[in-house]
This record gives C-alpha cells, sequence and structure tokens, in this order.
C-alpha cells in the first residue's frame, strides 16, 4: 500500500517562485533515483485569484512523492540532505494531514521529529494544527 507526501520548499525572503520551482525540479530529480512509486510537481493549495481562469496551478518548489511507507523514510531522508546548501530556509513535510518542518532544528531533533512522524503516534508537542514542533533541549 503506498501513501503520497508533500514536500514543499520554504524560501528565504529573497526567493522568488520561479527559483522555488527550480529547486523543486531538482528536488524532484533526487527523489526519482529512489525505490519511488512517483513523484510529481505538486499543485497548488491557494485558491485562485479573483479574476483568473480556473485551471491547476503547480506550486513553486513543491513536491508529491508515493511510495512505500517503507520508502517514506529513505524519502524524508534525502530530503533532509537535499535541504543542505540550497538557498532554502526548509522543508515543510505533509502526509495523511500532519505536517512538519524540516529546518533549523539539529540533527538528533530532525532525526526523532521523522521517527515521530513516520510512527504516527507519540508525536512530540503537536500543536492546534498538527504540525510537529521540535521540543527545546535543556542539556
Amino acid at each position: 500500500m503506498s501513501k503520497t507526501v508533500r514536500l514543499e520548499l520554504i524560501g528565504l525572503s529573497d526567493t522568488d517562485d520561479d527559483e522555488l520551482l527550480s529547486l523543486g525540479s531538482q528536488l524532484r530529480r533526487s527523489l526519482l533515483e529512489l525505490d519511488v512509486a512517483d513523484v510529481q510537481l505538486a499543485l497548488s493549495t491557494r485558491g485562485v485569484p479573483a479574476g483568473a481562469k480556473s485551471g491547476e496551478l503547480i506550486a513553486a518548489g513543491a513536491v508529491a512523492v508515493t511510495a512505500s511507507p517503507f520508502v517514506l523514510r529513505q524519502v524524508l531522508k534525502l530530503a533532509e540532505i537535499w535541504l543542505q546548501n540550497r538557498p532554502v530556509r526548509g522543508i515543510k513535510v505533509e502526509l495523511d494531514g500532519r505536517t512538519i518542518e524540516l529546518s533549523d532544528a539539529s540533527e538528533v531533533e530532525r532525526e526523532r521529529l521523522i521517527d515521530a512522524f513516520l510512527a504516527h503516534g507519540g508525536a512530540p508537542d503537536e500543536d492546534e494544527t498538527g504540525t510537529v514542533q521540535p521540543q527545546s533541549s535543556t542539556s
């Protein structure tokens, strides 16, 4: 049974849609190297502006990955590694209505968040939107 995860690049303050679209295409090509069923540029979740012609809009910097649950961990790990040295702030990951953001958390925190996210249970500090937030460490 395959699942679809949506990965959306979060740009820096000076990142435009063309750059996000290009980066999303690069990420898509990298993800296709994994044993996934499909990787497509994702459709926009924003509504069509008033007065615009209707149609499907590609979301700048977003991809939808369909893969078996076992491969989803590889997808998220590749996205996390791909994120390094790219001009983006992070990647928003959505699966089954839940989201996490892979960004400036430590490697240990990101690994813990990914584990909790994929386990569907025991997610740390979920806020009312279902977004998993990193816990601050006091060590």
